[in-house]
């Protein structure tokens, strides 16, 4: 223990000799890149030398064809930074992809393109329907690793149990053990709980109370105690991990209270932490830095990844649908007022936020404040000579930030793809210059919560956001 003690004054007195006041900075005099090199060297040195384990999270262990591969949480697990988002594969969608074309984009990201990280569910493809059931994307899964000896190795699979009340002990070894069969494995890499069993506001995007204001304590009072305790959660997880069935776990549409909440159990129950945890992210999304998430997850704490989905803001940061008045871009035919051009786009839509359904379920990334936002990054993505312009910033923001492991991405097209690659390749090759890492965040200062912001709210809405989605 004197040990330990003695390491940690070391290394917070070597800290306070380094660091540079503001105005030493402002004049170039401070060693300011020592330090920020000096700390976690130092952090690692002292946890080696007391044989504490030093395997965090997010280092980079490996880049194949290009793509770097990342340690995920406390384990021997290496996913790539870009990875196969497969919620609508063989689905109901007018473009989701069909098996022939999800088997090609397998092919092209698996065996040509470094990726490694597969990520699906028990619950896609969303949407379904009778012909094309949930579970359907597992399957076409399967069959493609099937196709060839040798591919179950190159791969990291993470898939979801559905969550809410169908999270329990019985139900997580049985739908795990679905995933499997469905899946023809014997192990998954990773399992996540799709969303918590607690009710939370963050716990599922797609149902109220998505975006609400703040965590409604009448209503966690009746249902939290009905739920899975974080404690039955992770010893059926461990007893997972024991068979050899699950290699990890975490949890989808959660924060730090789900995160801390398992870790703890984990600790008193004595198994394996949480290993990661997977939420919306992306450049005008950027609330998991800001709810505790982020530091949560630090190897300080909990040493647990990140997988960022909605990294485009469900398409929105390609550009396709416009972003500023007067760019020459027609907007998501559910919001464009010249009525013919949306029901041409409505009938031939470019992408899901042209669709009724997704377009209305989408509207948050849709908001005022995201659009200039977005239209804001799109300037800097020209000022700074970046030849994929938004999409590429985009990708390229999310890659470098220091709690994401992995970005999933879903293509309906090999272009798409091949897009995405070339993007993470990029990332690969060094990071966004420091100025524009401040002007993004610059343009951040000025709104950090785009997606929640709402200048529609109507005074007779009633504590109901522009879905029904409750906002108490």
């Amino acid at each position: 223990m004197l040990r330990r003690i003695a390491a940690l004054i070391l290394i917070c007195s070597h800290a306070s000799a380094l660091r540079p006041t503001r105005r030493q900075a402002l004049k170039g005099t401070a060693g300011s890149t020592v330090m920020l090199n000096f700390l976690p060297g130092a952090a690692r040195a002292a946890a080696k030398g007391l044989g504490l384990p030093t395997k965090e999270t997010n280092d980079v262990v490996s880049t194949v064809d290009g793509i770097r591969r990342k340690r995920l949480g406390n384990s021997d697990i290496a996913v790539s930074e870009l990875a196969l988002g497969t919620q609508r594969w063989g689905g109901a969608d007018f473009n989701s992809p069909d098996e022939e074309l999800c088997h090609q984009l397998l092919d092209r990201g698996v065996l040509e393109g470094g990726i490694n990280l597969i990520d699906t569910a028990e619950q896609y493809p969303i949407p379904s329907d009778r012909s094309r059931p949930e579970g359907a994307t597992e399957e076409i899964i399967g069959r493609w690793l099937k196709k060839g000896t040798g591919r179950r190795n190159k791969v990291v699979l993470a898939s979801k149990i559905t969550g809410g009340r169908n999270i329990n002990k019985r139900s997580i070894r049985e739908d795990c053990e679905g995933s499997l069969k469905r899946l023809g494995v014997d192990t998954l890499d990773v399992y996540l709980l799709h969303w918590p069993a607690r009710y939370t506001p963050q716990s599922n995007w797609g149902a109220p109370p998505r975006q609400s204001l703040e965590y409604d304590w009448d209503l966690g009072a009746i249902t939290v105690p009905s739920a899975a305790s974080f404690r039955e959660i992770v010893s059926a997880m461990g007893e997972l991990i024991r068979e050899g069935k699950i290699r990890g776990y975490g949890a989808c549409n959660d924060n730090a209270v789900g995160l801390m909440g398992m870790y703890g159990a984990a600790r008193e129950l004595g198994v394996p932490g949480p290993l990661c945890m997977q939420n919306d992210y992306s450049i005008v999304n950027r609330r998991v830095e800001e709810n505790g998430l982020s530091e949560a997850s630090s190897p300080a704490i909990a040493n647990a990844g990140f997988m960022a989905y909605n990294v485009l803001a469900g398409g929105m940061l390609t550009g396709k649908y416009g972003l500023a008045p007067g760019d020459g871009v027609a907007p998501a035919a559910v919001d464009d007022g010249d009525r013919a051009r949306a029901k041409r786009y409505a009938e031939a839509p470019r992408g899901r936020m042209d669709t009724r359904g997704w377009g209305l379920t989408l509207g948050r990334y849709r908001t005022t404040a995201m659009r200039s936002a977005a239209a804001q990054y799109t300037k800097l993505a020209k000022e700074y000579g970046i030849k994929g312009g938004l999409t590429e910033l985009s990708f390229r923001f999310v890659a470098g930030r220091k709690a994401v492991t992995s970005s999933l991405v879903g293509h309906t097209s090999l272009a798409q793809l091949d897009a995405s690659i070339d993007a993470y390749r990029k990332a690969a090759k060094g990071p966004l210059p420091d100025q524009l890492l401040w002007d993004i965040d610059r343009v951040h200062l000025q709104n950090r919560l785009p997606l929640f912001a709402n200048d529609e709210a109507g005074k007779d809405w009633r504590n109901e956001g522009f879905i029904g989605e409750r906002i108490p």
